[in-house]
């Protein structure tokens, strides 16, 4: 009877097992995330502009996830912030919205916007060039111009100079959580979007012409908007590039240096080429400042040839 009773428990134990397992592989919940509301700005974080934008987000959609990506944009400086953004934005679910307040023409007859990408993401602030590279790195869905004067916070409507707080997170949050729905935030512009004039990289007889993006702030390495893909189809097996700089026509560097893979690949104090988490050529010194020893900086005005000779 002990003998017959073990065995009885034993074949429940392995039903209930297995249908437990059967259970849990057919009921596995589907990981699925929610629009994310994401802040960028060049306001810094001594004051409470930052502070205030998030307040005004969590009162319009409570639950709503708000994550930064920058404050410490340059002041008023597009540029670096339209690199931020497409320098981020990709690594974002589909549906997140971006409110990015880099904006010197704050109550200037430029337009407020949401542009939708084709990668399906969100960008909310002003129509000044700040999403030129995302514009043409995603392309353009459509573009809707926001109407003021029916989607911003209310009582705010004698305020002319902090559309960060009184219009593009108010407008951003509702869009996340759903509240309101894109085509309803305005009139159609389709893909009318002012954009910074740079030089895009193109290869031409042996010869590559970039852009230096930007600067690494923490390191000083000069990030150009040359990809990996297009230096290797035009200089196959290249060890040693020359790199030739120019801040609008003049020459302010011009050395042939190593293409290696990490910065150990050179001494100290060395300077290579190397490619960036973007996968875009960059230049550095190993464990120095490029960009101050060069003085070097970043935009459209600078820019990058590089050949094998």
């Amino acid at each position: 009877m002990k003998r017959s009773a073990l065995s009885l428990i034993c074949l429940v134990i392995c039903f209930l097992t297995s249908a437990c397992a059967c259970f849990t592989k057919s009921n596995t919940p589907t990981l699925t995330s929610k629009p994310a509301l994401v802040l960028m700005t060049d306001f810094g974080l001594k004051d409470g502009a930052v502070s205030a934008m998030k307040g005004v987000a969590y009162e319009t959609a409570p639950t709503l996830v708000v994550s930064d990506l920058t404050h410490e944009v340059p002041p008023y400086n597009i540029w670096e912030a339209s690199f931020r953004l497409v320098q981020t934005y990709r690594y974002w679910p589909k549906g997140t919205v971006f409110v990015t307040v880099v904006d010197p023409g704050v109550g200037s007859e430029r337009h407020s916007i949401v542009m939708k990408s084709k990668s399906g993401h969100y960008f909310v602030g002003p129509d000044n060039g700040l999403y030129t590279l995302v514009a043409d790195e995603s392309g353009i869905e459509d573009i809707r111009v926001i109407d003021e004067a029916k989607q911003r916070l209310k009582g705010s409507s004698d305020s002319y100079t902090f559309h960060g707080r009184d219009l593009y997170v108010y407008v951003g949050a509702r869009l996340a959580s759903g509240q309101l729905k894109f085509e309803d935030a305005g009139r159609s512009a389709g893909q009318d979007l002012i954009k910074i004039p740079y030089q895009k990289a193109v290869a031409d007889k042996g010869t590559i012409k970039g852009t230096i993006s930007v600067l690494d702030p923490q390191y000083g390495n000069v990030w150009t908007n040359i990809p990996r893909e297009l230096v290797r189809a035009t200089f196959k097996d290249a060890k040693n590039l020359r790199v030739i700089i120019r801040s609008d026509s003049k020459i302010v560097y011009d050395k042939t240096l190593p293409l290696k893979d990490t910065f150990a690949g050179v001494g100290v104090g060395q300077p290579l080429l190397y490619f960036n988490s973007l996968l875009n050529l960059s230049v550095a010194l190993n464990q120095g400042d490029f960009a101050k020893a060069h003085k070097i900086g970043s935009g459209p005005k600078w820019t990058v040839t590089v050949t094998e000779k």
